[in-house]
């Protein structure tokens, strides 16, 4: 089922953006930068790894995880966090 998002995605649309991410704690000036931009995000899948690239026009981001097991990882504004990602069918 994972295999169904694996492709090129652009962002349409974010509503609420700013607010969540305001409830994160990301800083004015990040906001109002991250609310203007509309990343192309691009889903691969090599074995049991999912590779997830970010392009927007300041930043490029790339992290690869396994589905169901915590990784550390550093955030575009730089913060550090642990993430999980699992699928839900």
């Amino acid at each position: 089922m994972m295999d169904a998002f694996v492709g090129t995605w652009k962002l349409v649309d974010s509503k609420n953006f700013d607010d969540y991410m305001k409830a994160l704690g990301v800083g004015f000036a990040t906001r109002h930068v991250a609310s203007m931009t509309k990343p192309t995000t691009i889903i691969k899948k090599n074995g049991d790894t999912i590779i997830l690239k970010t392009q927007i026009t300041f930043k490029n981001t790339e992290i690869s995880f396994q589905l169901g097991k915590e990784f550390d990882e550093t955030t575009a504004d730089d913060r550090k966090v642990k993430l999980f990602f699992f699928f839900v069918v």
